[in-house]
């Protein structure tokens, strides 16, 4: 019996074998849906595909992948979908953004059947029907954007249309997984003032890098300036304290020379002889004094005995001899007033 009926399938396959139509088709690729299988008792559903089974013209069940089993003449097959990842591609169609500007765009939209009951009974056209949802969610979601917000904001216009089509899929079994805006085409006078814009803010960021450049070379200058006199002030400072110190010391020296001088020339004169030798001194200077007049200055003021040699030399031990006199006093009456200290202090003291 179910041989019989098997070959009655077969043959009635070979003859009368109906197309099923096309679904999922675009102008850019054709996709035709396989051919409707007839009931033959026994049949091997592919993986990834589900048949619709109607019974006596109304809906059965969906046959899963593998072995399933039919009753002949009263089961059969209405519908075959596809499981897998559908790629449509949108046509070319025209929208206003916010800034009143009109732009030639197209997309490609990526689905998939996720209740084949729904796609079967729930649209007519899966196909249409999605392709005019995509087109009109794409006008609507562009109408919301200015024309600079549409190139910065591509990737969340996509999420939004996927969003949009997918509330109203639901109902036809169909889930959008994901749409990408493929070209987007401007008016020529807008791409061209759009080039223009480009060129201004290239432009206007040199200028600005250039303005920046200068004012950091400026302030490198005034601070490798302002360092400079830094340092230059505090070289000459180390300058002036080396100076000074030097001269400190110069007068030191020639303070200490002049007084071993002097200890030496007193002692000199305490010697036997020691006038006689001050003597010649003294004329020897008098007599070098005498030769310089005249050199440095035109005012010249001169003693009236001035080849009086001797008289000045004496005139100059007289002097000395007065001076030398007083010292020794001065000397003996400070002893004495210190001496007379001592003694009050130690009057004081017992």
């Amino acid at each position: 019996m179910i041989r019989t009926l098997c070959r009655a399938g077969g043959a009635l396959l070979q003859q009368t074998q109906r197309t099923a139509p096309r679904l999922w088709v675009t102008p850019a690729q054709q996709r035709w849906a396989s051919s409707l299988p007839m009931n033959t008792v026994v049949l091997f559903v592919p993986q990834q595909e589900a048949w619709v089974v109607e019974r006596m013209g109304r809906f059965h069940r969906i046959l899963e992948p593998g072995l399933n089993f039919l009753i002949p003449l009263l089961d059969r097959i209405r519908y075959v979908q596809s499981l897998k990842e559908i790629v449509i591609d949108v046509p070319e169609q025209s929208a206003v953004s916010l800034d009143n500007v009109t732009l030639q765009i197209d997309g490609v939209l990526y689905l998939r059947i996720l209740d084949p009951f729904k796609a079967s009974y729930g649209v007519e056209d899966p196909e249409y029907a999605v392709t005019q949802l995509a087109q009109t969610t794409m006008r609507s979601e562009l109408g919301k954007l200015t024309l600079d917000k549409v190139f910065r904001e591509r990737e969340s216009l996509n999420s939004n249309i996927v969003h949009s089509i997918n509330q109203a899929s639901d109902e036809w079994g169909i889930r959008c997984l994901r749409y990408e805006i493929k070209d987007i085409h401007v008016p020529p006078r807008v791409k061209e003032s759009m080039q223009m814009q480009v060129e201004a803010e290239r432009k206007k960021r040199a200028t600005v890098l250039e303005s920046e450049g200068t004012r950091e070379a400026a302030i490198n200058v005034a601070e490798g300036r302002k360092q400079a006199q830094i340092l230059a002030s505090e070289g000459e400072k180390a300058e002036q304290i080396n100076k000074a110190a030097g001269e400190a010391q110069a007068v030191l020296a020639k303070a200490e020379a002049k007084a071993r001088a002097i200890r030496m020339l007193s002692d000199a004169l305490t010697e036997q002889n020691g006038n006689a030798a001050a003597s010649l001194s003294v004329a020897e200077q008098y007599v070098s004094a005498f030769s310089n007049l005249a050199k440095e200055s035109n005012t010249i003021l001169l003693p009236s005995n001035t080849g009086d040699i001797s008289g000045m030399v004496t005139q100059a031990m007289t002097i000395y001899g007065t001076l030398a006199k007083a010292s020794p006093k001065a000397a003996a009456e400070e002893a004495e007033v210190k001496s007379e200290e001592l003694q009050n202090q130690s009057a004081s003291s017992q």
